[in-house]
């Protein structure tokens, strides 16, 4: 009986061995799974991304933009008169500021910066591209 002890400890033991490497291949899979799925860009932000693609669309994202705009700056400004008993002056003020941010917008829009991946990063310093050509 003792020589039959070591064959069941060793079978046991490569029965373990052989199950936590089948779990560990399963966890790999899913987790290479979500790796792809993570990776791969969805519909929904190539979508985004994209500039509209009809005078339409444009004409429509550019009166969202100000009167979303407005709308923010008078509820703010509304809000803050009711609060601080201040009417009219903070509603007209934030007014303004909403018209102004919302003109912001539709500049950047025009301008191609809406788009851009890189929106907000600094600039690349010309200065190393001045001394590459000066090298070559």
């Amino acid at each position: 009986m003792t020589e039959n002890q070591p064959n069941q400890e060793e079978a046991s033991k490569s029965d373990r061995f052989f199950e936590e490497k089948q779990g560990l291949a399963e966890i790999d899979r899913k987790l290479k799974e979500v790796n792809d799925a993570r990776e791969a860009p969805s519909k929904l932000a190539s979508k985004i991304k994209q500039p509209p693609g009809n005078v339409l669309g444009l004409a429509m994202r550019v009166s969202v933009e100000v009167v979303s705009a407005l709308a923010i700056g008078f509820a703010i400004g509304w809000s803050l008169d009711q609060w601080l008993d201040t009417r009219p002056w903070l509603m007209l003020v934030f007014l303004l500021i909403g018209g102004a941010a919302g003109i912001l917008n539709v500049y950047r829009m025009a301008s191609g910066f809406g788009y851009g991946d890189n929106y907000g990063q600094a600039e690349e310093n010309t200065e190393d591209k001045g001394d590459l050509r000066k090298e070559e």
